[in-house]
């Protein structure tokens, strides 16, 4: 007859310090640390931003009739949106890469809750968000630019919060196309543009067809830009500020929640 040795105090994985929150703060401290070994790829990303501001914004104002600095206070909230919108939709491709080189593979059998590595990846999503609206209010502000200091503060949590959600959408994307990577690409370029389009990002919806009118009212990007403008001008009483809430956080929960599901379930 074999005896069942009990586990000796101190081994195996019933020591590791457990829950969803320390697990996920060391997935986001590893996801990190590539971006802070290689800063070029988060100025890299600022390009197109850039190009907006410095192309579009003029072309704007002068469509306008309004002065550059007041054109801008309508249409830079848009390209911090513009920012979180971009960044967000593209980090299932990471992920993608990682599943079909086996690096996910073993990631998978860590002991690490997989919760937690949807939660991690989705919060680190925000460090790059945060520092490339604030280096794009910056440029702005040398324009003439001038957000209300607690409003962009206030605005910048919300779009975590959103964009934190559209994050987690993207790698459940990523984790569905991992055989068929054409269907991540497609799905989100299909998806991408009319988003942002439909959202008055760049131009005023309001003078546009009753048909957009209507899709705009369904994109929940709608209801982000309007707060985003309101919030970056110190209006924080604006019912646009709690819709914009409201679609940040019905966003981040769907987001989270399909998320979550997509990574239990990978292999």
């Amino acid at each position: 007859m074999t005896a069942v040795t009990a586990p000796t105090a101190g081994t195996g994985p019933a020591t590791r310090p457990s829950g969803v929150v320390h697990d996920s703060v060391s997935v986001f401290v590893r996801e990190l640390r590539p971006m802070l070994r290689d800063p070029f790829s988060l100025v890299f990303s600022l390009m197109q931003p850039l190009m907006f501001l410095a192309l579009y914004g003029p072309l704007l104002g002068g469509m306008t009739g309004l002065p550059i600095a007041q054109a801008f206070q309508w249409f830079v909230p848009g390209i911090v949106v513009m920012i979180a919108l971009f960044g967000t939709v593209m980090t299932g491709s990471n992920l993608l890469y990682e599943i079909q080189s086996g690096a996910h593979e073993r990631v998978l059998v860590a002991p690490v809750s997989r919760s937690a590595l949807l939660i991690g990846r989705a919060c680190k999503e925000m460090v790059p968000l945060v520092l490339q609206s604030l280096v794009i209010t910056g440029i702005a502000a040398i324009f003439g630019f001038r957000p209300s200091v607690p409003g962009m503060a206030a605005g910048l949590v919300l779009l975590a919060v959103f964009g934190m959600g559209l994050g987690a959408l993207s790698y459940a994307l990523g984790i569905a196309s991992r055989e068929r990577d054409w269907m991540f690409w497609t799905v989100q370029q299909g998806l991408l543009f009319p988003l942002m389009l439909l959202s008055g990002m760049l131009l005023p919806l309001e003078s546009g067809p009753g048909w957009m009118q209507a899709l705009a009212r369904l994109n929940p990007l709608t209801y982000m830009v309007t707060a985003e403008r309101a919030l970056f001008n110190g209006a924080f009483g604006d019912a646009a500020v709690g819709q914009g809430a409201a679609a940040a956080v019905l966003v981040a929960a769907v987001g989270l929640t399909v998320g979550i599901r997509a990574m239990r379930n990978s292999i």
